[in-house]
């Protein structure tokens, strides 16, 4: 789970104060309707700065203001300290939310333990008193996951964290200087898989760890499981196959109020992506520059949502 994503319920003034500087990847686009005089109604798609959500935001308003309603964008807030308080007063209607995630700032007293659907239902009653909800979760998860290079997983016969019980005294494992301190990393991998590593190298997340699994300096590096670095480095996830990590979906967050039908678009991107598909788009984006909007438009045509 990622944990730079972090919210202060009393940080509204502060969200008042930095909600309006923030833009969408093509300005702040509140003029941007597609229906004009006869758009279905006004709705503000709103993301964090990181480009997977800049990238499923797109997705939201386009297929949005594809059905005629009137979108506003504002996919570049600088955290959630300044979207949610911003869902709450209205300023903004839908964004992308991860489901552990979002229970863990919402209520951090919750247990995140579980499926996406079990996660999904402690979020009900704490979202409503919000007047928020989410809607129906994605296949695709950005959460902590152990990654090999593809030669090792192929000279080891790797595919998922439990088929390194036997291996693992033999390996490096690389991964955040917290590691041996948090559930979801060498506790977990004990304690869920019998996985003890014979070393562990501190590193941040990211490059660094890519370029010492490339190396050879490690063997297993611990990465976002949507990271860019994945596909570009032909990296190998291994399935999480006992459940350790965090079920940290991508789901469409919204206002109640919003329409049926604006929820049902909403739900058909969510039906429509998949880890390895949002993984690729990331790189798109993060690696090769493309523009957020443009990547998010040919995904929806390509499923045919546009």
């Amino acid at each position: 789970m990622r944990g730079s994503r972090r919210y202060v319920l009393g940080a509204t003034l502060l969200a008042l104060a930095l909600f309006a500087g923030a833009c969408g990847s093509g300005g702040d686009d509140d003029d941007n309707g597609g229906g004009g005089d006869d758009a279905k109604g006004k709705i503000t798609v709103g993301s964090d700065s990181f480009p997977e959500a800049q990238i499923v935001g797109e997705m939201y308003a386009q297929v949005l203001e594809n059905a005629g309603f009137d979108v506003g964008r504002k996919l570049d807030i600088q955290s959630r300290e300044v979207r949610l308080p911003a869902m709450e007063s209205g300023e903004i209607d839908v964004a992308p939310e991860y489901v552990a995630s979002l229970l863990s700032v919402i209520d951090p007293e919750a247990d995140l333990v579980g499926s996406a659907d079990e996660v999904r239902e402690r979020l009900t009653g704490p979202l409503a008193e919000m007047e928020l909800e989410i809607l129906d979760h994605s296949s695709a998860i950005d959460t902590n996951a152990f990654a090999v290079t593809q030669e090792t997983a192929e000279e080891l016969d790797l595919q998922a964290v439990s088929d390194l019980e036997d291996v693992a005294g033999d390996m490096v494992l690389g991964a955040p200087a917290e590691c041996p301190d948090r559930p979801f990393c060498i506790p977990g991998l004990k304690d869920v898989y019998n996985v003890e590593f014979g070393d562990f190298k501190s590193l941040e997340y990211g490059a660094a760890t890519v370029q010492a699994l490339n190396a050879g300096a490690i063997d297993v590096a611990l990465i976002f499981s949507t990271d860019p670095l994945v596909g570009d480095n032909d990296l190998v996830v291994l399935e999480d196959d006992r459940n350790l990590q965090s079920a940290d979906n991508i789901v469409p967050l919204a206002r109640q109020e919003i329409s049926d039908e604006a929820k049902d678009l909403l739900n058909e991107v969510s039906a429509a992506l998949s880890t390895e598909e949002i993984t690729d788009l990331n790189a798109r984006v993060a690696i090769e520059q493309e523009d957020a909007a443009d990547v998010a438009r040919e995904f929806l045509e390509g499923k045919g949502l546009l």
